[in-house]
């Protein structure tokens, strides 16, 4: 596992400054009316124009909004793109992606997949004619088998989620590159802090903002990131017809949440690396999935493509019945029983009966996502406090 953050691994020129330093500085330029070292806050919703029919930089606060272009500055930057949008939600930024296929098309996404990208595709864009194959998305021949005429994306997630699957980027890219296919990502659970999935030939990047970028619970949000203009112009175009911008004070929070991102990231990997190692040792936890253990399936992958960190999410799946599991999840006391992750506190949750109870219950049983499989977000809390919370819980 490389510690070398700030170096490409594709073709993109080498940025002028470390990653932790373009997260403080770009987009956050000293404001020139007062000299403030942190931007301020635009909340107009309009903008006065020079004359009838000629525009400035801002006209519209859903075209466009300082606060929200001081972001996007930024997220292009650390994702070692040429623009970025940012969106009222993560599954508003993945709508807007499926927003640039139309009926007939075809979606091949991963089967380690988030509960709300499922319902989107299986429960919305079913509505439009749109049609989607589920594969293994650490199988890369699987992704080839699955493309057809129709094909027109393909949509991993660099930890899959709730399993923590680790996709081969450049595998994925280079099929679709030969079939004419879009790829895009959700990098929500990897983070620009520990891969950039463009640099590895991906087409676009969506985050959930609300997790790590934000990083303290407290705002929604979401954001794409590509490397192609033309691509770039048509997402943007999507974006201002249906107008789900993230809102100026969410793009303040955002932002100061990247100020500190890979030291949170870096920081909660380790502490997620050793409870995944306790976990394993436990006698009533049946198996354990962290791509940081020499026992995952793609965990020479993982090391060769996640730079700094495994990531904080953890899985395992306890020896019990759903109403146990749910106990479990109930009796912890620093671990929040509550969907979404990312922030500095942990979280526990039962994917069965939450983040992934939009799935299909044979989906479900197909995938793996078990009455005993429970996913934790590991916040900044110590490790020995966290795992006396864990032995308390499982007992």
């Amino acid at each position: 596992m490389s510690d070398e953050t700030d170096v490409p691994q594709g073709d993109a020129a080498p940025p002028p400054y470390s990653f932790r330093t373009r997260a403080i500085h770009v987009g956050n330029e000293i404001d020139p009316l007062t000299g403030a070292v942190v931007p301020p806050i635009h909340l107009a919703s309009t903008y006065r124009q020079p004359g009838a029919g000629e525009w400035g930089e801002f006209d519209y606060s859903r075209s466009g909004n300082p606060t929200r272009t001081r972001l996007q500055q930024t997220l292009a930057s650390l994702e070692s793109g040429t623009g970025a949008l940012a969106f009222a939600s993560g599954m508003a930024a993945i709508h807007c992606v499926t927003m640039l296929l139309g009926k007939g098309d075809h979606i091949i996404a991963g089967c380690d997949l988030y509960g709300g990208a499922y319902r989107l595709l299986h429960k919305i864009c079913n509505r439009s004619g749109i049609e989607v194959t589920l594969v293994d998305m650490a199988d890369p021949a699987a992704v080839e088998a699955a493309i057809t005429p129709a094909t027109r994306l393909i949509w991993a997630e660099t930890i899959g989620n709730p399993r923590l699957s680790i996709p081969d980027l450049r595998a994925i890219s280079a099929i679709a590159r030969r079939h004419g296919i879009w790829t895009g990502v959700d990098n929500t659970f990897g983070t620009p802090a520990l891969i950039r999935p463009l640099e590895h030939g991906i087409d676009i990047v969506m985050h959930s903002a609300t997790k790590y970028l934000g990083g303290h619970s407290d705002c929604l949000g979401g954001t794409l990131a590509v490397a192609d203009e033309s691509l770039f112009d048509s997402l943007y175009y999507i974006q201002n017809a249906t107008g789900a911008v993230l809102d100026p004070m969410s793009c303040f929070l955002v932002s100061r949440g990247l100020k500190t991102l890979q030291l949170r990231v870096r920081e909660q990997s380790a502490t997620a690396l050793e409870i995944a190692r306790w976990l394993q040792q436990h006698p009533r936890v049946r198996t354990v999935l962290y791509p940081g253990l020499p026992s995952h399936p793609q965990h020479e992958l993982a090391k060769q493509t996640l730079q700094g960190g495994f990531g904080a999410m953890v899985t395992f799946e306890l020896d019990a019945s759903i109403e146990e599991t749910a106990r479990v999840c109930e009796s912890t006391k620093l671990f929040h029983l509550a969907v979404s992750l990312g922030a500095v506190e942990s979280l526990i949750e039962q994917p069965a009966t939450m983040s992934h109870a939009s799935y299909d219950a044979e989906d479900r049983a197909r995938f793996g996502i078990t009455d005993g499989l429970i996913r934790l977000s590991v916040g900044l809390e110590s490790f020995e406090d966290l795992r006396n919370d864990l032995q308390q819980a499982i007992g």
